[in-house]
């Protein structure tokens, strides 16, 4: 989540997190926060309309994981953070858990893919042997059609 987006949900101001992450900087290692590149905050501008705000700041946002919102909720120590902090996590969970489910839906696909792609495969080979079983039985009427030569007995 973006700094600013916590900052309103903690009811503090993202100067004053801000300098709370700064002060408590080896509580935040890089995969707890981290800093947008300039092209980052511009994708992110782009995309989502309630950053507006952030095409004009001069300073790259930065951006909080799940564990990362639980450590800011301990440097703020207000109750409010607590509370969403909590509340911030259970989505997280909520979406981990949706994306697990997705994943296993993918790999049930995956699954019946591989199935169909050999069941074509067995139906071509089937058809193959039908054209042959056809061939076989063509030339062997034709074998019994034909006009015979030579000497008939009656």
């Amino acid at each position: 989540m973006i700094d600013s987006d916590i900052a309103e949900l903690y009811g503090v101001t993202t100067k004053r997190q801000n300098q709370q992450v700064t002060r408590n900087k080896s509580r935040f290692p890089s995969h707890f926060m981290f800093q947008l590149t300039v092209g980052e905050k511009e994708e992110v501008v782009a995309n989502c309309n309630h950053l507006d705000r952030l095409k004009y700041s001069s300073v790259n946002p930065r951006v909080f994981t799940e564990h990362g919102i639980m450590m800011l909720a301990s440097v703020l120590k207000s109750s409010q953070a607590i509370n969403m902090s909590i509340k911030i996590i259970e989505i997280f969970i909520a979406m981990r858990e949706v994306l697990l489910t997705q994943s296993d839906l993918v790999l049930k696909l995956q699954e019946i893919q591989e199935k169909v792609t050999s069941h074509d495969e067995q139906i071509s080979l089937i058809f193959e042997y039908i054209k042959q079983v056809e061939s076989y039985k063509e030339q062997d009427f034709d074998q019994k059609n034909r006009k015979r030569i030579g000497y008939n007995k009656k």
